[in-house]
Formats: C-alpha cells, sequence, structure tokens
C-alpha cells in the first residue's frame, strides 16, 4: 500500500505516522508513506498557498494551482489516477466498512485541508472521496488523515503480525469488541471470568460473542439493527427492545 498526503505540514503527518506498528510496517516495506508538501509546488516566490475568498468572509482559501500541481505529480509519478480522499467534515463519516475498501487500493491519496478549505476547482479535478471522521471541525486534515491510514493499514496483510486481531475487534458485524483481560488473576478485589480460564474454545466463544452483544446493547444500541446476529440471539438479547430502558 502507498500512501500519499498532500499537506502543508509534511512533518506533523510523518512524525506521527512513523511510530508504533504503522512506523514497523514502514520499515519493513508493508506501507509506504510520502508527504507531498503542496508549498513546493505554488508559483509565488514567497511560497504563498493561499488567497483571500471571493465574495468575502473570514479567513484564507488554499488555491488551486499549487494543489493541482502537486496532485498531478504523484500522478505522473504513478502512471494513473489514484483514488484520492479529501478530508473534510463535509464528507461521508468513516466507518471500519470504508476502512476495508480502502483496503483494497493499492494507492491512496490524502488531500489535507487547512484555513478555509481548498478552493473547489481543485476539488473538482482531483478528488473521488470526500470523508470525514466526524461532526466536528479541526485546525486541518493531517489529524483525519492520520486517523484514517491507521485504520486502513490495519486491514493491509502483514501489517499485524496476529492477523486475527483485525478480523475479531470492535465494529466487525456490527458488534463492539468483547472484554479483554490478563494477568493477574486477581486485581483489585476483581478476577477473570471463569470461561475464560476453562480451556474449552468453544465455551469461550460463546461467552465472547454474548459480551460484544452486551457491550453494544450497554454502550451502542445503534449499531445493532444492522448486526449480524442469528434470530435466537435476537430473541434472547431483546434486539427489538433496544429503544427502551434497560
Amino acid at each position: 500500500m502507498d500512501y500519499y498526503i498532500l499537506t502543508l505540514f509534511p512533518e506533523m503527518v510523518i512524525q506521527g505516522l512513523n511510530a508504533s506498528i504503522i512506523g514497523r510496517a514502514k520499515e519493513k516495506g508493508i506501507l509506504n508513506i510520502e508527504a507531498v508538501n503542496i508549498r513546493d509546488y505554488t508559483k509565488d516566490r514567497h511560497q504563498k498557498v493561499d488567497d483571500y475568498p471571493y465574495g468575502g468572509g473570514a479567513g484564507m482559501v488554499i488555491q488551486a494551482q499549487p494543489v493541482y500541481d502537486a496532485f498531478l505529480a504523484v500522478k505522473e509519478r504513478i502512471g494513473f489516477p489514484p483514488r484520492t480522499i479529501y478530508v473534510t467534515p463535509q464528507g461521508k463519516t468513516f466507518t471500519q466498512e470504508m476502512a476495508k475498501e480502502f483496503a483494497k487500493e493499492d494507492v491512496l491519496v490524502f488531500l489535507c485541508g487547512h484555513y478555509e478549505g481548498v478552493d473547489e476547482r481543485a476539488l473538482e479535478e482531483t478528488v473521488t472521496d470526500y470523508v470525514s471522521i466526524g461532526d466536528y471541525v479541526l485546525t486541518g486534515g493531517e489529524l483525519p488523515a492520520m486517523v484514517m491510514i491507521d485504520a486502513i493499514s490495519r486491514m493491509v496483510p502483514d501489517v499485524l503480525t496476529n492477523e486475527a486481531s483485525g478480523m475479531f475487534e470492535s465494529f466487525e458485524g456490527n458488534l463492539l469488541e468483547y472484554p479483554q483481560y490478563s494477568r493477574p488473576y486477581e486485581w483489585n478485589g476483581k478476577t477473570v471470568p471463569e470461561a475464560l480460564l476453562s480451556g474449552d474454545h468453544q465455551k469461550i466463544a460463546n461467552w465472547r460473542r454474548e459480551q460484544s452483544i452486551l457491550r453494544t446493547k450497554k454502550r451502542r444500541p445503534d449499531l445493532l439493527a444492522q448486526a449480524d446476529l442469528t434470530i435466537r440471539e435476537k430473541a434472547v438479547y431483546q434486539v427489538y427492545e433496544i429503544g427502551k430502558k434497560d
């Protein structure tokens, strides 16, 4: 997987993505992450990339020319028009299913806006997907891009040392992940559930399934409507009663 991040702050995204699992995947050559400095493509001698918005208003707008030329440089380098994600609160909300879909691509480009945004004409020429990480506004697109790259990369083969950890976690099948425990057996007066000590794989799987459903019902009941549940599970856990107070 190759990532190209069009940004005004390349050092911010590279430093943030050089650590932990993503950093190790980069070192192994599984991921390639490059920050493309939009300022390098401006034709202004002072490296100016923004200007006042037509029609007035607060703030500045990133000009079309440097964004488009930075995009063209990436396009020419890889040899085809890449799937390009504009990070914006106006986009579709990022989900685990979206992460899986993006992980199927060989190349992804992220365009990080700043100030009051990017000239619409550049977006029309470059962007294929408008994506948000939530209904709030940040100072720029760098942090959301890093969040999405982290989530997407977990779906890329060999990035996780234990591939099963990418399969059995929150939002798989629209359920939250079950509780996790480690040593010691007793801590602060609390013990590990006996089912996890049984050595019976089916019993453990059943307990985890039950806990996932119960946790989802308590913390994210909105997910249950689309959860992958059997008819028996829906009846046992009263999924159709999620609108009522427990």
